[in-house]
């Protein structure tokens, strides 16, 4: 816990106090930390862990469980790529190798800038435009892979004028 700031373990404290009279308050808990930091690192786990009574070994089962919950930082863009039936049929594959070949990261990492990370993700309930791509919540409709060289460029010019 040294790495986390006085204001980060504050802030974890208030959010675990928030839910103190809830009967099973974990899931609402790391949801409003992934909220707020965009991922759970071990440390705060641990403090977790002490606020709750909650063991780390339960609360990383919780974390590893979920793919929605992250041990690493994600990039400011998070490329969803459904690799669900009906996308994988239409070519979500080749749409994520894409994806991987132009950022020159796998599925599961970001690009050290921190701009991109991949994801590959299970049904994403958009068979009737697939192969679909979500990017921070973002829906791309029937992505070919010759689009994506035009969406990773936006991408970066959105970036780099909010950056």
């Amino acid at each position: 816990m040294a790495h986390l700031s006085d204001a980060a373990v504050a802030k974890i404290s208030e959010i675990c106090d928030r839910y103190a009279e809830e009967k099973t308050p974990m899931m609402m808990i790391l949801s409003d930390i992934q909220k707020e930091y965009g991922y759970i690192p071990l440390e705060v786990q641990e403090l977790v862990s002490k606020k709750t009574g909650v063991s780390v070994a339960d609360i990383y089962g919780v974390v590893t469980f979920y793919s929605f919950f992250s041990l690493k930082p994600k990039g400011k863009f998070v490329v969803g790529v459904c690799l669900g039936t009906a996308c994988y049929v239409k070519g979500a594959q080749q749409v994520i190798d894409k994806f991987s070949e132009i950022l020159g990261i796998a599925p599961g990492e970001t690009t050290e800038d921190g701009m991109f990370t991949i994801d590959a993700l299970r049904c994403i309930g958009a068979c009737g435009i697939a192969p679909a791509v979500s990017i921070n919540g973002r829906v791309y409709p029937k992505v070919e892979v010759k689009a994506i060289p035009g969406i990773i460029e936006e991408l970066r010019a959105e970036g780099g004028a909010n950056a």
